[in-house]
């Protein structure tokens, strides 16, 4: 493909998550980079940290957002929403992920190995 193929794109940095700075950090570097083969993109954030690709007719999206409503399926449902075709896993595949727990029972349901585990509730006090 050439960089003209991609149209404008949206990185979508920063958000509301903890992690908020590391995104900021990544998504920049993945704006410098694409920018810097030819392609037409753009920092999508607000100062709230709510990101709007669709005001500003973007092709496609992609996510350097981390953590929360970054990487757990919800943004990825709203630009499938939008059909806006985006990078990364898609929505159940995120949700699932970020589920630590229930990605273990997956793994474990069709025969991945996968090191024990003990899991723990607010206030544990671990190892006891």
């Amino acid at each position: 493909m050439k960089a003209a193929d991609f149209g404008k794109v949206a990185v979508l940095l920063g958000g509301r998550s903890a992690e908020r700075e590391i995104s900021l950090l990544s998504g920049n570097a993945v704006l410098a980079a694409l920018k810097r083969q030819g392609v037409d993109a753009m920092p999508s954030i607000r100062p709230n940290g709510r990101s709007r690709p669709q005001a500003r007719g973007f092709a496609r999206a992609h996510i350097a957002l981390h953590g929360r409503y970054g990487e757990d399926g919800t943004v990825q449902g709203a630009l499938e929403l939008l059909g806006i075709p985006y990078t990364g896993s898609g929505v159940m595949a995120s949700a699932i992920a970020m589920d630590k727990w229930r990605t273990k029972l997956i793994w474990q349901a069709i025969g991945i190995p996968t090191p024990r585990y003990a899991l723990l509730e607010a206030g544990s006090d671990y190892p006891a």
